[in-house]
């Protein structure tokens, strides 16, 4: 078995993958509360995100009695295997422009409902279903929601870009640095780049600085987004949860 069936094999076998022990009675209970009320039986084509909150979503899709009518885009092969595991169909790229609503997690949730994502490096795709869509939901463990972001932005750059982007991260007063894997080796995304890990001081204008590093040559995509999503689902450790709603700037 290669690395990703391994990977796999264990998700499949801890049940709801990597959530932590306490959040996992509310992330079945988020699941179906938001599947429940974002999956009308009208709704046809379905974006699936990253992580192990999107993983219970998926599982909680299977379970519909109308799930052969759904077609499904995933952001990832590990999130299409478990859409193919609960004999769910994955449709292909040309779907996008039909999107109806997208479920996803994040990295973290500032009080203004901006988030940090790319933590398991599928940004670039996960962008672009957020774009797409006509409803973003959005589910995540309460602690991952902040007052301001505490954490490195992942900043996916093309691999003859590395050096250049590097050194105008540094210029703007970030600190990056190169994603690895555990074993030693660089960590390649699916769309085979390279990841930056970037920590800035301050985080205060998100919009802008989003844009501001798009801007960078060889930047494909930064995990700053700034759309805000229909709801954001926060699943609490006594198995409870918390819907929020953030208006639009």
């Amino acid at each position: 078995m290669d690395a990703l069936g391994m990977e796999h094999h264990r998700s499949k076998e801890t049940g709801l993958g990597w959530i932590p022990a306490l959040f996992k009675q509310s992330a079945q209970r988020v699941s179906s509360d938001a599947v429940n009320q974002f999956l009308k039986q009208g709704v046809r084509v379905i974006g699936l995100g990253s992580g192990p909150m999107t993983v219970a979503i998926v599982r909680e899709i299977s379970r519909l009695p109308h799930k052969a009518d759904l077609q499904c885009i995933a952001t990832s092969t590990q999130i299409k295997l478990e859409a193919e595991d609960g004999d769910l169909k994955v449709g292909a790229e040309d779907l996008i422009t039909r999107l109806e609503v997208v479920f996803d997690s994040a990295d973290q949730v500032d009080r203004d409902g901006n988030m940090i994502k790319g933590g398991g490096g599928a940004l670039l795709k996960e962008k672009i279903l957020h774009s797409a869509a006509k409803t973003v939901v959005i589910t995540a463990e309460s602690t991952k929601y902040v007052e301001s972001f505490s954490r490195s932005v992942p900043i996916e750059v093309h691999p003859f870009a590395r050096y250049i982007v590097q050194k105008k991260l540094e210029d703007l007063g970030g600190e990056p640095k190169l994603r690895m894997l555990d074993e030693g080796y660089v960590y390649v995304t699916e769309n085979g780049n390279l990841i930056l890990d970037t920590m800035f001081r301050s985080l205060s204008e998100v919009g802008s600085k989003e844009l501001e590093l798009k801007s960078i040559a060889g930047v494909l995509e930064v995990g700053l987004f700034t759309r805000r999503a229909a709801m954001y689902y926060k699943a609490k450790e006594d198995g409870s949860f918390e819907k929020i709603r953030h208006r639009n700037p």
